[in-house]
């Protein structure tokens, strides 16, 4: 009896060991991954501290000192003083870095950060990268045109962003258009004028609003809707000769129906810097 007594309990350690190095053996529970960090949305309408939005800025008085960020849509010729076409979600800005060269308030190497070609010389198309910039300066006014002149600028950190054209052509001849100044903008279904040459000719466009230029001037054409005429530019500075744009308006014809987008601008009036030009 007390032989089967100890076998028992021989086997009965030998299975209390064996459960015991089982239980050893089994595997670690797996660890709790960590949390991935939380990337920040971009947000094309957030500021830095102490920057305008854009309400505040259009509630500023002229002769203001003003301090913005906008995102570069495109940029007149770094040589003519480097003018930058800038927008946010809530609305648009004409930048006036007064002086040429060494005098200007934008390096030549920060400018090449906005723009997407320097090359003047193969039909200059100033459009620009969607670099997100803060400028400095004074709100002013030239013949009705709002923009920032003394403009000191600094290209900033930021991803790129581009507004949308919006379609203004229900708005011409209205003053609620003046509210879309500076703005990317749309111009759809419109019919090419005649423009008056300096021998009296019913001609498409003019080199220079009143004809006295040549290939490489401004390009100055009329077009009409619901029986109204209005007066559009393709700015050499901007949009230079051999560029898409500009080698369309030279080939208009008087009676072309036309969509347009371009920035804007205004001298007296609404005077849209056009960018683009498709024939009907």
């Amino acid at each position: 009896m007390k032989k089967l007594l100890t076998v028992l309990l021989g086997i009965c350690m030998i299975l209390s060991l064996a459960a015991c190095s089982q239980k050893q053996e089994e595997p670690a529970a797996p660890e709790t991954p960590e949390t991935p960090e939380t990337v920040e949305e971009f947000d094309p309408s957030a500021k830095s501290e102490g920057v305008m939005t854009y309400a505040e800025y259009a509630a500023a008085a002229e002769g203001d000192e003003v301090l913005i960020e906008g995102f570069v849509q495109a940029a007149q010729s770094y040589w003519n003083g480097a003018k930058l076409y800038l927008a946010d979600p809530d609305g648009a800005y004409f930048v006036y870095c007064d002086g040429k060269g060494e005098d200007i308030n934008i390096s030549e190497d920060d400018f090449a950060k906005v723009v997407l070609s320097t090359d003047y010389a193969e039909g200059w198309t100033g459009m620009a990268t969607g670099a997100k910039v803060q400028v400095k300066g004074v709100k002013s006014q030239w013949s009705g045109e709002i923009e920032i002149s003394e403009a000191e600028v600094t290209v900033l950190d930021s991803e790129s962003w581009y507004a949308e054209a919006e379609d203004v052509t229900a708005l011409l001849g209205t003053d609620a258009l003046a509210d879309k100044m500076n703005r990317y903008v749309a111009f759809k279904g419109m019919t090419v004028e005649a423009s008056k040459d300096a021998n009296g000719n019913d001609v498409a466009f003019l080199y220079n609003w009143d004809g006295s230029g040549e290939p490489g001037s401004d390009l100055y054409f009329n077009v009409s809707i619901d029986g109204n005429v209005y007066n559009f530019v393709v700015e050499s500075y901007l949009c230079y000769d051999g560029s898409v744009v500009y080698d369309a308006v030279e080939a208009l014809n008087i009676g072309d129906v036309v969509d347009m987008t371009g920035f804007l601008y205004w001298y007296n009036g609404p005077n849209p810097h056009i960018t683009s030009i498709e024939v009907k």
